[in-house]
């Protein structure tokens, strides 16, 4: 019987040529396409797989692949690219955006912590009064009259500030070593809160110098001199001054209108601006009253307005007064009062002084509230203080201010203002006054330069509390994000700014036009 024999497989037939011809190559862009779709999908069964798979034993360094854990590493790079969410191991390191945890107590917001370390700068501030530290006694103006001006006056200051000033000193030193350690060196609104502390900190060493030539020197420091050069780097303070006191003197201001009669008394005066601030800040309780206090006729607190008892006012001053004091010193108060994070805006240091003083006076003449008078009195500051640096005496600037066609008891005050707290024989004066027409022409700058770069937006920042130019961008930047609040609180021609803008528009087109050149021929014309 024949052996079996085992069953052969069967050979494959060869193809014919009529089989199936192949598909067509694959562009490279879809046969990478199709490798990533692959690789898709083989993630969740490779994942499921690892899974499943039981743990290794862990091996010490250097034996694997004899270069440490490299093999681990080349497997987790693998993995991530496939799968980039589950590849991030919480377990190893912290979300890169999420901080780490306080040493102790719960956990802080960036806004909680910028809060409170306003409030720690509002509260160090608070018993620091600079103008009351530096205030004269009514019996050194009677002295000196009587002397009939050939002395110098009799000066005192009270020796207790209130606080003790080196305990105050190393306080606002604590903030700020905090407000660094919390916030950092680099956060924008970090250092202006450190700015301003260590601004408040200077103030107190300056008036522990009172009377002293280190109290000029911290003045200079904290509120600039008239030598100090504006933005362009040529033009300096005084010779803005200087420039502006051949001008405005050449204004004769009897002929441009009536005389301005001062016949309302200072409690007539609080009685008006009481009525005009109810209407402007409506349901905000402002409060303007009658003081025998204060040195200038007026002066605006956080939310009142002291007019000095004694004085009188005519129409045109009590219009300047709305505009200074209530639409930009009270109104900028109550802004900065509002902000629940930036406090501190609430407070002006010397570095807001320009800009705070040169919009009052900037706002008056906008809504033609000033004149020449009032003008030139401000840019008299400039020089006042300009000759004070240079060596002259009380004596010697109030006789100035005679010279320039002021009553008797305006000299005194004016001169008052330059030598408070400085030096009465000369060189050392309180340099404060050099801010105001200095504030006027940075902040028409500022403006200019904001609607010509389309960014307009910026300016009601201006007053959104005590600020510097500086600020501004930095404040606007953090509106969205909650830290600052916008003003509630606008002069009325800052709501809608197209007249303003149409103003600086011509203003600089007859500067550009030549308009010196222009005017010369219609004074020919009139000389006829």
């Amino acid at each position: 019987m024949p052996p079996k024999q085992e069953p052969r497989e069967k050979e494959p037939r060869e193809v014919t040529a009529f089989a199936v011809p192949p598909p067509p190559p694959v562009p490279a862009e879809a046969e990478e396409g199709r490798e990533a779709r692959d690789a898709a999908e083989e993630a969740p069964k490779e994942r499921e797989r690892e899974r499943e798979r039981p743990p290794e034993r862990a091996s010490s360094p250097g034996k694997r692949n004899g270069n440490g854990n490299g093999a681990a590493k080349a497997q987790a790079a693998e993995h991530a690219a496939t799968a980039p969410l589950e590849s991030l191991s919480l377990r190893d390191e912290p979300i890169p955006s999420v901080p780490p945890p306080p040493a102790a107590g719960p956990w802080r917001s960036y806004k909680e912590i910028l809060a409170k370390l306003s409030q720690r700068v509002l509260e160090a501030q608070r018993p620091i009064r600079i103008l009351q530290a530096l205030r004269w006694e009514s019996s050194v103006e009677e002295q000196f009259l009587r002397g009939k001006q050939r002395e110098l006056p009799k000066v005192t200051y009270d020796p207790d500030l209130g606080f003790d000033p080196d305990v105050k000193i190393a306080e606002i030193e604590e903030i700020l070593r905090d407000a660094e350690r919390e916030l950092g060196k680099n956060d924008r609104l970090g250092q202006i809160l450190r700015q301003t502390a260590a601004e408040y900190r200077d103030v107190v060493r300056m008036l522990k110098g009172r009377g002293k030539r280190d109290f000029y020197k911290l003045s200079r420091v904290l509120y600039g001199s008239p030598k100090d050069k504006l933005p362009d780097g040529q033009t300096s303070v005084r010779d803005m001054g200087i420039v502006l006191y051949d001008v405005l003197t050449a204004i004769g201001g009897e002929r441009l209108g009536p005389p301005d009669r001062r016949e309302i008394t200072a409690e007539m005066a609080a009685m008006e601006l009481n009525a005009r601030f109810d209407r402007f800040f409506g349901s905000a309780a402002i409060r303007v009253q009658v003081d025998d206090a204060i040195l200038a006729d007026a002066a605006a607190g956080s939310d009142y307005v002291k007019i000095r008892s004694g004085a009188t006012f005519s129409t045109r001053d009590i219009d300047i007064l709305e505009a200074h004091e209530g639409w930009v010193h009270v109104a900028t108060n109550l802004n900065g009062q509002a902000q629940p994070v930036a406090r501190w805006l609430g407070k002006g240091p010397p570095r807001t002084t320009a800009v705070q003083e040169g919009l009052a006076a900037l706002v008056e003449i906008f809504t033609f509230r000033s004149s020449p008078r009032r003008a030139k009195k401000l840019n008299d500051r400039i020089l006042a203080v300009d000759k004070a640096e240079d060596g002259a005496s009380f004596l010697d600037v109030f006789e100035w201010y005679r010279t320039e066609g002021y009553e008797e008891d305006e000299c005194f005050q004016n001169a008052r203002r330059v030598f408070r707290g400085g030096l009465l024989d000369g060189g050392g004066p309180f340099t404060k006054d050099a801010c105001y027409c200095k504030g006027i022409v940075l902040n028409y700058a500022f403006m200019r330069a904001a609607i010509q770069q389309d960014k307009a937006a910026l300016i009601p920042f201006l007053f959104v509390g005590k600020v510097a130019h500086e600020d501004v961008p930095v404040l606007y930047a953090h509106v969205t994000d909650g830290i600052v609040k916008p003003p509630p609180y606008l002069p009325p021609l800052f709501d809608d700014m197209n007249g303003l803008a149409i103003w600086m528009c011509y203003s600089s087109f007859f500067s550009r036009l030549g308009a010196t050149a222009i005017a010369e021929h219609y004074s020919k014309v009139m000389a006829l």
